[in-house]
């Protein structure tokens, strides 16, 4: 029988990668979107699939999880509303969206009796932690309502395989890039903006002095770690969380010389482009790296994509499909 994935929040950026990965694996995926933060554009390629089902509808809305958890074997719960920014200017809508409609996921999954339930989980779970690099069991105090929905995530899931006999598995994403990454609106991440803002000419506006790093995850990597967290047998690898990362981190100033460097192979007057400083951004921690021993030794994980392999990819993708 032909397995179905559920993928929530599919025509987001790493949903509909999510997608159309699983798509090509021969599975059948419904997405589950209300197009808060994702594309229809992200889908279009999909539509004439047969194995492909679009519901438009809201993870806040119970009824709308359990018309689109039926029949689905494997869930993969991409949907939210990410950016610290965004969280600390309006805390009340985020927690409806990543806790509220995260229960409501939860719940709708485990009357449906889904095999599994996989999770985006963050890794601003850790902090005000200290400790490099960072490890699954050490955390601090959430800095941001964002990082606090995504620890009660944490908790919930917790619950509900003690409770209820669920096999969940959280993700805690570091920074991750890549393809189909939206470079436009008020809470763009920060690779798609600066790639924009040099292929415009623009002087990209680095927060603080560039010395802050973090562990740039590039999306292949987050896209097997979906997979192996989906189809691990192991049931000392299940109802944990797990770093989904690269395991290296770069600076700021690094990262705006990898994407400078890069562009300026297809246009050398990137190269005259100057980089600017502001102030640091609320609630923004100074570093981030993540250990990836416990996904390597329960899952098998190994990343295929360094910073610079990915951010090399990352490029050509903008530059062929937004120039």
């Amino acid at each position: 029988m032909q397995e179905k994935i559920l993928i929530t929040g599919g025509a987001g950026f790493i949903g509909s990668n999510l997608t159309e990965h699983f798509l090509d694996k021969g599975y059948q995926v419904t997405v589950l979107d209300n197009f808060a933060t994702g594309h229809h554009h992200n889908l279009t390629v999909f539509k004439n699939d047969s194995n492909f089902t679009l519901i438009e509808g809201d993870i806040r809305n119970l009824e709308d999880c359990q018309k689109a958890v039926e029949g689905a074997h494997y869930v993969l719960h991409q949907a939210a509303l990410g950016s610290v920014p965004r969280s600390i200017n309006d805390p009340i809508t985020t927690n409806d969206v990543n806790v509220s409609g995260f229960l409501n996921m939860l719940t709708a999954s485990r009357d449906a009796k889904v095999k599994r339930f996989v999770y985006a989980a963050s890794s601003s779970t850790y902090g005000d932690s200290q400790g490099l690099p960072k490890v699954e069991d050490v955390i601090g105090k959430p800095l941001s309502p964002y990082a606090i929905t995504k620890y009660v995530n944490e908790l919930y899931a917790d619950i509900f395989s003690k409770t209820y006999g669920m096999e969940c598995i959280g993700l805690r994403y570091f920074n991750v890039f890549g393809r189909k990454q939206d470079p436009n609106g008020a809470y763009a991440a920060v690779i798609p903006k600066f790639v924009m803002q040099f292929m415009a000419y623009e002087s990209p506006v680095i927060n603080g002095g560039g010395d802050y790093s973090r562990d740039f995850t590039y999306i292949d990597n987050v896209i097997q770690m979906n997979e192996r967290a989906m189809l691990t047998n192991d049931s000392d690898a299940v109802n944990t969380v797990y770093n989904t990362a690269v395991g290296d981190r770069t600076t700021l100033n690094q990262l705006v010389g990898y994407i400078k460097d890069g562009l300026s192979a297809y246009d050398t007057k990137i190269a005259d482009v100057e980089v600017v400083h502001g102030p640091n951004r609320a609630g923004d921690i100074p570093h981030s790296l993540a250990s990836i021993e416990k996904a390597q030794t329960l899952l098998g994980y190994q990343p295929t994509h360094t910073i610079q392999a990915g951010i090399k990819e990352a490029l050509a993708w903008y530059w062929n499909n937004l120039k």
